[in-house]
């Protein structure tokens, strides 16, 4: 049998005492399972991470280098813990850390300073690419009139796709 991954905790068995009250005994959960959990997680939720890090700290490299830290510390978590609540935790721990990140390097630049880059593809034509470039600067503008808080709400709901459950 091979040894131990460094990348996964070693296995722990789930609590038999919540708040005092004797729950039923549960198995440990296997190393085999934990790894098809995370894998699972990356495969589901590796993409929509990247585009939520990419839009708070504009810089792609720096938002796929915080998605792995985010799922580095999935790794390091209790899976019977985060697995009801998956999508809400990895995107607030996705959301914290790139807020460190942006403190430490003090690289907070406000909406209107972000250099959006424009695609038209090979469809579009020439108004209808003008028409979606008026109506993207029309909702900056809007959006640069919200507060930090509502645009994040607004990136979760419409970008990223969460529930207002989630997002709360």
């Amino acid at each position: 049998m091979s040894e131990p991954s460094e990348n996964f905790p070693k296995e722990t068995s789930l609590p038999d005492v919540v708040d005092g009250s004797p729950m039923p005994a549960t198995p440990k959960l296997t190393r085999a399972a934990r790894e098809k959990f995370i894998e699972q997680a990356v495969l589901d939720f590796e993409s929509p991470l990247i585009g939520y890090a990419t839009t708070l700290l504009h810089d792609s490299e720096l938002a796929r280098d915080v998605v792995q830290d985010t799922f580095i510390r999935l790794c390091q978590q209790d899976i019977a813990k985060v697995s009801d609540n998956l999508k809400s935790w990895l995107f607030t721990v996705c959301r914290n850390r790139s807020f460190d990140i942006l403190r430490k390097n003090k690289h907070n630049q406000p909406l209107e300073e972000i250099r959006w880059k424009k695609f038209a593809g090979p469809d579009l034509q020439p108004d209808e690419s003008t028409l979606r470039d008026e109506r993207d600067s029309q909702l900056m503008k809007s959006m640069n009139r919200l507060t930090e808080n509502q645009r994040e709400v607004i990136l979760l709901k419409f970008q990223q796709g969460l529930s207002y459950q989630e997002i709360h």
